[in-house]
């Protein structure tokens, strides 16, 4: 097979974290015979910096035009702490969801058994927690009307009946995949959008009796996500709740370094780390490429290249075991590892095996 893969480094660690993530595909592609071509590509601040847009024109056409996009992160301080800028690097990350139409986030949580130690959570709460969060992602207040003013505010939650519809049965076609189970989230007891979505949830269940359909208010989802974190096997909800709740999740596993996610919709597919630019460390060789190398993993499964995907997270855990881990999840007294060195390794790996 051959991949077009449109490549967007971004902003603080993104860069450092891409090559890794580049590398890996690369070392993949060559073992099992597949071509590929890399196009690079702004966003961000890095993007705001050069050309005064955070998704430029000529980025949306390079990601169009790709079979899939690798994307690393995005942000910067300096429009962080300053509330009156008018353009921000998280606009381009918005306004790639809306233009390629990517609909549904899936950020799977998943723990590591040699990792249980680092997560907040004990050990015997979270060993064995598996479960899959999917988000919403162009609907919502992040994309309804809204009003700011210096006396009065607000953002308008909108969904419609399709939008609602055809998150669903991405959910629902992945429990199917995995222990068929579904957990629908919102806040119906408050909210008429969530009402809607749970409407139309109760109306599709019947079309999936093979999978078990529950509901759960946002708020007792939270709290269950830190009480009893194994009782979840695909979880669906709408984008602000989805945006908090896929945060909270990614802590479990004791680092957000650890989880990649995916976004895919109506175009071209992106793949992407669930962290931040954490421009603090940008340079200087420590932030964690499994994220984004698990990313990639990702992508391979995306078009059924189970193969390909399985080697890359046997080589991540490969890694982990053989205690080749960043600073922020390597065992006391292990030795030290950065961005460049754990990437390096895992390539190695592929390659030799």
């Amino acid at each position: 097979m051959h991949f077009n893969i449109a490549v967007l480094p971004g902003d603080g660690i993104g860069p450092e974290i891409s090559r890794q993530g580049v590398d890996v595909m690369t070392a993949v592609c060559e073992k099992f015979g597949h071509t590929v071509k890399y196009e690079y590509a702004l966003c961000g601040a890095d993007a705001i910096d050069k050309v005064g847009d955070p998704f430029p024109e000529r980025t949306y056409e390079i990601c169009r035009d790709a079979d899939a996009v690798l994307f690393s992160a995005v942000g910067h301080p300096k429009f962080d702490n300053d509330p009156n800028a008018k353009v921000r690097p998280e606009q381009g990350l918005l306004a790639m969801r809306k233009r390629l139409g990517l609909f549904a986030n899936i950020r799977p949580v998943e723990t590591f058994k040699c990792l249980l130690h680092k997560s907040p959570l004990r050990e015997e709460l979270v060993k064995g927690a598996d479960f899959v969060c999917i988000r919403e992602l162009t609907g919502g207040m992040y994309f309804g009307e809204k009003l700011e003013g210096t006396e009065r505010a607000y953002d308008t939650c909108l969904y419609t009946r399709p939008e609602v519809e055809r998150i669903l049965r991405v959910a629902y076609e992945y429990a199917r995949r995995r222990r068929r189970h579904l957990t629908v989230v919102d806040k119906a007891n408050v909210l008429a959008s969530s009402r809607l979505w749970r409407k139309v949830a109760q109306e599709m269940a019947p079309e999936y009796p093979d999978v078990t359909t529950d509901f759960m208010y946002v708020d007792n989802a939270a709290m269950r996500m830190i009480q009893e974190p194994t009782y979840f096997d695909v979880m669906v909800t709408e984008n602000t709740f989805g945006d908090i709740l896929t945060d909270e999740g990614s802590v479990i596993s004791g680092s957000m370094g650890l989880l990649p996610s995916a976004s895919t919709g109506e175009s071209t597919p992106v793949f992407e780390p669930i962290h931040g630019s954490w421009p603090q460390a940008a340079g200087k060789n420590i932030a964690n490429p499994l994220a984004q190398i698990l990313s990639v993993a990702m992508l391979f499964e995306y078009f059924n290249l189970m193969e390909e995907g399985r080697l890359i997270r046997e080589a991540v855990n490969a890694s982990l075991d053989a205690d080749v881990r960043t600073p922020e999840i390597q065992v006391e007294g292990g030795a030290h590892y950065g961005t460049k060195e754990v990437g390096a390794w895992i390539v190695d790996y592929i390659r030799r095996k």
